[in-house]
């Protein structure tokens, strides 16, 4: 079993000063029309395109690996490797940064957390950027933060040299309905870099079966943790800042990736 990293916080943390919020014009999504997925039955998929344009509420450009992963509203075409390497370490940098001024607990998870195991970074074939919170905290952050804008600044890991990018914290109005519904708003908020569209995914998890399933949190995509599993966080670093990961973080990721994630070092043969 790996031990936690308790490292002191490296030159590369930064500053961010944040804006006030601006007002959100997308409505609350509505319950999924019966339509088939099939493209080959052009009125329906063209139905149920709509609809999908109509009620999700974070758009990408595109749906494979890497359009998927830039938000359609500043997005201004796809980045080099070396771009997006520098965007998403700064991004990383500035979500933890600004969460851990402003008091609001947030931890790494997923493919996040997978490469914090690894090494404290992020994996460098990985275009997601995973975080998670508490439903509690996740309504905070929809009724205090939602739509702000932080600028922040920290080294580039290219030059070295400071450098300031500005972020927009967006939370989707479905934050309230805890459960998966039509599927197009699993995301509960997303963290996303002003400049290019990348972003940070970010999930709530909260008790949704407290009947058959007590002290069991989930998130609308159906990954379930069990409270003692994920508390007391952990405090360490993750790219050059302090992060927090849950208790338990070594079965989680097995639970999620198998045993074979945490000793092969080979990606994809």
């Amino acid at each position: 079993m790996q031990m936690v990293r308790l490292f002191a916080v490296l030159a590369t943390a930064g500053f961010c000063t944040s804006a006030a919020p601006i007002p959100s014009g997308k409505a609350d999504p509505s319950a999924q029309p019966e339509i088939p997925l099939q493209e080959d039955d052009g009125a329906k998929w063209e139905a149920l395109k709509k609809y999908q344009d109509e009620k999700k509420y974070f758009h990408e450009p595109g749906q494979d690996d890497l359009l998927g992963h830039y938000d359609s509203r500043y997005f201004k075409g796809l980045l080099s490797y070396e771009e997006k390497r520098e965007t998403q370490v700064h991004m990383m940098r500035a979500y933890l940064d600004t969460f851990r001024e402003k008091g609001v607990e947030t931890w790494i998870a997923h493919g996040t957390l997978l490469g914090w195991w690894w090494n404290g970074k992020m994996l460098p074939w990985d275009w997601d950027i995973d975080v998670q919170m508490s439903g509690s905290t996740l309504e905070y952050i929809g009724a205090n933060l939602n739509n702000t804008f932080h600028e922040c600044t920290s080294l580039s890991i290219s030059s070295n040299q400071p450098m300031t990018r500005k972020y927009l914290l967006d939370v989707n109005p479905s934050i309230a309905d805890r459960g998966r519904g039509d599927g197009f708003n699993v995301i509960d908020a997303r963290w996303i870099d002003i400049q290019n569209g990348l972003y940070i995914d970010i999930t709530g998890l909260s008790e949704t079966h407290p009947d058959v399933l007590p002290g069991v949190w989930s998130c609308k995509n159906y990954h379930r943790y069990k409270v003692s599993d994920l508390y007391p966080m952990r405090e360490t670093e993750y790219e050059g800042v302090i992060a927090k990961v849950p208790y338990a973080y070594d079965q989680i990721l097995m639970d999620e990736y198998a045993d074979k994630a945490l000793v092969l070092n080979d990606f994809e043969g």
